[in-house]
């Protein structure tokens, strides 16, 4: 059921005290994956169990599978029966018109990735696409973020290592950071200081002198994407510093996809997967309860 522009712009004002909220009391909202009704259920348990306010999040793929109406239309619905202090961001919209139509679906957070679906975009085309975001999310007051370049990685988990010294020559700035922002009037900096899309075989580093420089440089707010595979000590000091965003995927499909295996192992005659799936939101309510902790975010939530 679609909402009301009245309903969006209210369920966006709630978002942006949320995250006041956040950068004033030093927590971060996970901003987790949802690729199918299980993992929703998984955030949504555990979001209740830790009374954490919390974003689910899908990018073009699940957006093309299960479609922007019928996920509002999911989230809502959960809302409602569990009672939690849940958020919509659509996560790396790949062009200006991916990214309109989430805010005409009523997402309460937009980010536009142009450098997704061109990685040889200049900063300029860049600049200009997502101003036109920034533009379209004053009808309903929805938060864009961004970023100037493309910083590598994919949502998956991957056995060989990332090249450190590759990943660092994408690394934010201070200076290009408060030029991007002063540029474009973006709500939420996605900082690149060593967080990398996926898991891998290694732990992620984080260079928390830098994203305290890039905090001092802008007055925007701030998100990590990546956020799978990283040692939980830098989300502490992340969010100390005034990361109020943290995207969490792979550590969740990894949890999802090897308790099915395991749940399908064990049962090979039981071909009702329905059955099997309770042990599976479990491992994926695990993960998230833990990132919860690591963001500082439980107890925080506010329920209308």
């Amino acid at each position: 059921m679609s909402l009301s522009l009245e309903q969006m712009q209210a369920n966006c004002a709630a978002a942006r005290a949320a995250i006041a909220r956040a950068r004033a009391e030093h927590f971060a909202l996970g901003a987790f994956n949802l690729d199918n009704q299980e993992t929703l259920i998984a955030v949504v348990r555990a979001a209740k169990a830790k009374n954490a306010p919390v974003l689910v999040e899908v990018s073009k793929g699940e957006v093309d599978a299960l479609g922007l109406d019928n996920v509002r239309d999911m989230v809502d619905n959960y809302k409602a029966d569990i009672g939690v202090e849940m958020y919509i961001n659509l996560d790396h919209s790949p062009t200006v018109e991916d990214a309109i139509a989430g805010i005409n679906a009523g997402f309460e957070f937009i980010h536009i990735d142009i450098s997704q679906s061109n990685h040889d975009a200049t900063e300029e085309e860049i600049i200009a696409k997502t101003k036109e975001v920034v533009e379209a999310a004053k009808k309903t007051g929805a938060l864009v973020e961004s970023e100037p370049h493309y910083f590598g990685g994919g949502s998956n988990v991957f056995t060989e290592a990332f090249d450190y010294e590759e990943i660092k020559k994408t690394f934010s700035t201070p200076e290009d950071a408060k030029y991007f922002v002063d540029a474009t009037g973006i709500d939420t900096y996605a900082a690149a200081i060593g967080n990398l899309h996926g898991s891998y075989p290694v732990p992620k580093v984080l260079d928390l002198e830098l994203l305290q420089r890039v905090r001092d440089s802008i007055d925007c707010n701030i998100s990590l994407h990546g956020g799978s595979g990283t040692p939980g000590n830098y989300f502490v000091e992340a969010v100390r510093i005034g990361v109020t965003k943290v995207n969490i995927n792979s550590d969740m499909r990894r949890a999802y996809r090897d308790t099915l295996e395991k749940a399908l192992h064990d049962n090979p005659t039981e071909y009702a997967v329905v059955k099997l799936m309770d042990g599976v939101i479990k491992a994926v309510q695990a993960v998230v309860e833990s990132k919860i902790d690591m963001f500082n975010s439980s107890g925080k939530a506010q329920i209308s």
